[in-house]
């Protein structure tokens, strides 16, 4: 799909991610379908509910995206671009409730 990490991209990315344990014998799914699926939800400014389902089910990539928070995977990850020269350090939010729109 367009957006989805390209093969480069992924294999820089893919292995400063932790690896997935699956639960009850189920083995984990892919660290890329479900960071697709993240990317996805952040780039269209969609609701998980809304999520595309080729990449699984809202609540279990919601769910690894909240541990990753916790765990502190996407400031690692971000630190590691830096360190590589692929990204800078800068931090770019807008914030809806402070930007003043005329019309």
């Amino acid at each position: 799909m367009e957006g989805d990490l390209t093969n480069e991209e992924w294999s820089i990315i893919g292995n400063l991610l932790p690896l997935e344990r699956g639960h009850w014998s189920r083995p984990a799914q892919d660290n890329r379908l479900f960071l697709n699926g993240m990317l996805y939800v952040l780039r269209v400014g969609s609701s998980w509910r809304d999520m595309h389902e080729r990449y699984g089910k809202w609540n279990s990539v919601y769910v690894r995206f909240r541990r990753w928070a916790e765990q502190g995977v996407w400031d690692a990850l971000l630190e590691t671009l830096v360190e590589l020269g692929l990204t800078d350090d800068w931090q770019h939010m807008i914030d809806s409730t402070v930007v003043r729109a005329h019309s």
